[in-house]
């Protein structure tokens, strides 16, 4: 099963989920990617996922581009901003959702309030894409 999940600078957010997709289930083929991609990952977001046990600093961070000729299963938006600004895609789609999570790289305040938002929305991010895969993805990889 194929997953392509998209946000606005693929630096964060659609890492993370990236991150936790992959972990629930090797069999899913996960990528991510962003409208206007960063090119690198948050230091931030590496780190949180790290704490879980989850290695996501080997991940790329894509342009949607580089993915608009695939064939996916599901096509998952995790920002209002890629969920508006998501381009046509050429290749086949079979399902197209958004899951969305406040951006923690925007967050100002104290080391410790930035580091509690981006654990919150790691744990957002984990408890609805675990929703997802269990409700979803799962039952239709074991058909």
């Amino acid at each position: 099963m194929n997953i392509l999940i998209l946000c606005t600078g693929n630096s964060c957010r659609s890492q993370m989920a990236h991150g936790f997709m992959e972990s629930f289930d090797k069999r899913l083929t996960v990528r991510s990617a962003g409208t206007e991609a960063s090119g690198k990952l948050n230091k931030k977001a590496v780190a949180t996922m790290k704490e879980i046990g989850i290695d996501i600093s080997h991940h790329t961070s894509d342009p949607v581009d580089k993915y608009l000729n695939e064939e996916w299963d599901y096509v998952i938006t995790v920002c209002g901003g890629a969920n508006e600004n998501c381009p046509a895609f050429m290749g086949k789609v079979k399902h197209r959702l958004h899951i969305g999570f406040d951006d923690p790289s925007h967050v100002t305040g104290t080391g410790e309030h930035i580091r509690s938002e981006f654990i919150r929305i790691r744990d957002e991010i984990k408890t609805g894409f675990l929703k997802l895969y269990k409700e979803e993805i799962k039952p239709r990889i074991n058909q």
